[in-house]
C-alpha cells in the first residue's frame, strides 16, 4: 500500500532541474549586481540625543495629593517608591515632567481642584497620572480619558504606571489585592516612601468600612472593610521608630472598624503598638464611627489614658437628627453618640473629642437642624469640622429631594457662627503642660506642639526643641490654639530613639557605601538621589552620563557603519 505522501514530493536532491543555474554559475552573475546608493544620514549631535525624554528614571515628578491623612500616607508611599527608583520629586510644578495628582472624592470642591489641575498640566504640556479616590471611583470620567490610573490598592506599582507614561503611554491599575480570596488591606507597608514630615508617621491600619452612607462617595473607592495584620502594624511601628520619628498617626476610613473581618479588634492592636512607643513619642488615633467604639469604651479609655496616647478622638456624629441619621444610614442614634462622649469624658478627663456635621442634608428640616445646632451648645466641641452639604455623583442621596442651596449656606453660616462664639481653652491659661514638638506654623513664626489632649500649642523656634517634648507655662489661648513659654529649669526630652530622616529622604531602604561608587545593603537610609536597581543602587546622576555617553556612542558608531556600507 502506498504512503500518504508518494507521488506529492520529490527528494530534496531530485528538486533541482538540468535548466537551473549551476553554482558557479550563481556566483559569476553577482559581478554584475550595482549596489543601491542611499542619501548619507547627519551624524546625531549630542544636543539631539534627548535622553531624559526618552529614558524612564530620570525625570522629574511633582505630586499633589488633596483629601484625608489615608490619602496622605499613600501620597508618600508613591512618592518614596519613585524616588528610589530614580526619579527626582521637585516641589516646583513648573519644573516637573510629569505630574502625579492624589485625589479625593468626599467633597465637590476637592474633585473640582483635580479636575481644573488636570487641565492645567495639560495646558502645560505636562504629563499626567492620577491617583486616589476619585478615579478609583469613576475611572471613566471624561475627564480621565487616556490619562494613566493608580488604584488606591495598586500604589506598589506607582513606578510601573509612571515609567509608561514617560513612554507616552496609558496604564490603568485599578485592581484589589486579595491573598487566597481575602481582600488586603492594600499595598505592603514598608515600602519605600517620604514622609512629609520626618518626625510623624502615618500607618493606614485597614482599607474601606463596613458601613453604607447614602452620601459617601468614598465607599465606591476604598470598598468593603480590609485590615492589615497587627504583624504587619507592629512592624511597620517598630521600623518607623528606628527611623527617628516620635508620633504616630493610626488612620484609616474607620479605626473603629479594625479587625473586625480578620478576626481581632481595635484595642488588641493598640495595646500591641504602646509596647512599642517610646518614652516621649505619642501614638494619635484617627477616625471612629460611633457604631464600632461603643463596644470597646472600657479598654478605650484605658488606652486614652495611657501616657503615650493622646487623649483625643475625632468621632464624626454628622447630624444630631435620628430622622436624618436614619436617612443617612449612619446606623446609630443620637443617643449613641451621646454615650460615647459622656462616656470618655468620665473616664479620660480633658479629653478632646472632634467632630463632623453635615449642614443641608436632603429632607433635613429646620426642627432636625436646630437639634444638631443643640448638640453644639451641650458639648461645646473644641475641634468642629462644619461642612455643607455636597451631593456626590452616583450616591443615593444625590437623588434624593435636595435642600435649597441658600437654607444649605444659612445653616452652615449659622452654625460656624456658633462654633466661634466660644473660646474653648481659656481655663488652661497658667497651666504647665508638656509638649510634643514636631512641626513648624504656617506662618513660620512658632513651632508648633501638642499636649497630652491634642490641642496645638504654639513655642518659640528654637532649634533644640524640633522633635522634643519639653515643659511649658501657658500664657495665651486663641480659638484654635494655646501658646506656651518654656520652663526655664527644664531641659527638653529627646522623643526620638534614632536621628530622624533628612526632609525628602526616602524611608525603608537600607543601603551602604562601597568602593565601586555603588551601594549595597546595611543599616544606614538611602537617598533620594540614589537610582535603586535590585538590591543594589547606584547615583542617578552618574547613571544619567553614563547613558548618554552609551547613547551617543552607539550613535557614533551607527554612522561609522553606514558610512563604511555607502
Amino acid at each position: 500500500m502506498p504512503s500518504p505522501c508518494d507521488s506529492l514530493i520529490d527528494d530534496i536532491e531530485d528538486m533541482v532541474s538540468s535548466s537551473d543555474p549551476t553554482p558557479h554559475e550563481r556566483q559569476s552573475a553577482r559581478k554584475s549586481i550595482m549596489p543601491r546608493f542611499r542619501k548619507k544620514k547627519e551624524p546625531l549631535s549630542q544636543e539631539e540625543l534627548h535622553t531624559d525624554s526618552l529614558i524612564p528614571g530620570t525625570q522629574k515628578i511633582w505630586m499633589k495629593t488633596w483629601g484625608c491623612s489615608h490619602n496622605n500616607s499613600d501620597g508618600e508611599y508613591m512618592a518614596g517608591q519613585l524616588a528610589a527608583s530614580g526619579y527626582k520629586m521637585t516641589d516646583d510644578p513648573t519644573d516637573a515632567d510629569l505630574w502625579v495628582l492624589n485625589s479625593c472624592t468626599v467633597k465637590n470642591p476637592a474633585e473640582d481642584h483635580f479636575r481644573n489641575s488636570i487641565k492645567k498640566a495639560q495646558e502645560q504640556q505636562k504629563k499626567v497620572v492620577v491617583a486616589g479616590c476619585v478615579p478609583q471611583a469613576q475611572p471613566r470620567m471624561d475627564y480621565l480619558k487616556g490619562l494613566s490610573i493608580i488604584g488606591v490598592q495598586q500604589i506598589d506599582r506607582v513606578v510601573e504606571v509612571v515609567d509608561e507614561a514617560i513612554k507616552g503611554h496609558s496604564v490603568r491599575l485599578l485592581g484589589q489585592k486579595k491573598d487566597g480570596g481575602r481582600r488586603l488591606g492594600g499595598a505592603r507597608l514598608d515600602l519605600p516612601k517620604i514622609r512629609k514630615n520626618p518626625l510623624i508617621e502615618i500607618i493606614s491600619i485597614n482599607t474601606g468600612c463596613l458601613n453604607a452612607c447614602t452620601y459617601c462617595k468614598t465607599k465606591h473607592a476604598r470598598g468593603d472593610l480590609a485590615s492589615y495584620s497587627i504583624e504587619e502594624l507592629v512592624e511597620r511601628a517598630r521600623q518607623s521608630f528606628q527611623e527617628g520619628v516620635c508620633e504616630i498617626w493610626l488612620t484609616s476610613e474607620d479605626t473603629g472598624a479594625y479587625g473586625r473581618d480578620i478576626g481581632t479588634d481595635l484595642p488588641t492592636l493598640l495595646w500591641r503598638l504602646v509596647e512599642e512607643i517610646p518614652e516621649g513619642a505619642m501614638l494619635r488615633l484617627g477616625m471612629t464611627n460611633p457604631p464600632y467604639i461603643l463596644e470597646h469604651l472600657e479598654e478605650m479609655a484605658k488606652i486614652l489614658n495611657h501616657p503615650r496616647v493622646y487623649g483625643f478622638l475625632h468621632v464624626p456624629v454628622q447630624s444630631a437628627s435620628d430622622s436624618v441619621l436614619m436617612d443617612m444610614k449612619r446606623e446609630y442614634c443620637i443617643d449613641d453618640f451621646k454615650k460615647v462622649v459622656d462616656f470618655l469624658k468620665e473616664k479620660v478627663p480633658g479629653v478632646t473629642i472632634a467632630t463632623d456635621l453635615i449642614c443641608g442634608f436632603p429632607g433635613e428640616t429646620e426642627g432636625d437642624f436646630q437639634e444638631t445646632v443643640e448638640l453644639v451648645k451641650l458639648y461645646r466641641f473644641p475641634s468642629l469640622f462644619i461642612n455643607q452639604f455636597y451631593p456626590r455623583p452616583g450616591t443615593p442621596a444625590a437623588k434624593m429631594e435636595q435642600v435649597p442651596a441658600h437654607v444649605k449656606k444659612q445653616r452652615t453660616k449659622e452654625l460656624s457662627q456658633l462654633f466661634h462664639s466660644y473660646n474653648p481653652y481659656d481655663h488652661e491659661v497658667g497651666e504647665r503642660q508638656h509638649v510634643l514638638v514636631t512641626e513648624e506654623s504656617f506662618d513660620a513664626q512658632y513651632y508648633v506642639s501638642h499636649n497630652k489632649f491634642y490641642q496645638q500649642v504654639l513655642v518659640p523656634m528654637r532649634a533644640e526643641f524640633k522633635g522634643k517634648m519639653i515643659e511649658v507655662d501657658i500664657y495665651e489661648a486663641g480659638k484654635h490654639f494655646l501658646k506656651g513659654r518654656p520652663v526655664e529649669d527644664s531641659k527638653p526630652f529627646t522623643a526620638s530613639i534614632a536621628a530622624p530622616l533628612q526632609k525628602g529622604e526616602v524611608s525603608g531602604l537600607k543601603q551602604e557605601p562601597m568602593a565601586n561608587g555603588f551601594q549595597g545593603p546595611s543599616s544606614s537610609m538611602s537617598s533620594p538621589s540614589h537610582l535603586l536597581i535590585g538590591s543594589y543602587s547606584v547615583d542617578r546622576e552618574v547613571l544619567k552620563k553614563l547613558i548618554i555617553g552609551v547613547t551617543l556612542a552607539a550613535a557614533i558608531l551607527s554612522y561609522i557603519v553606514e558610512k563604511l556600507y555607502t
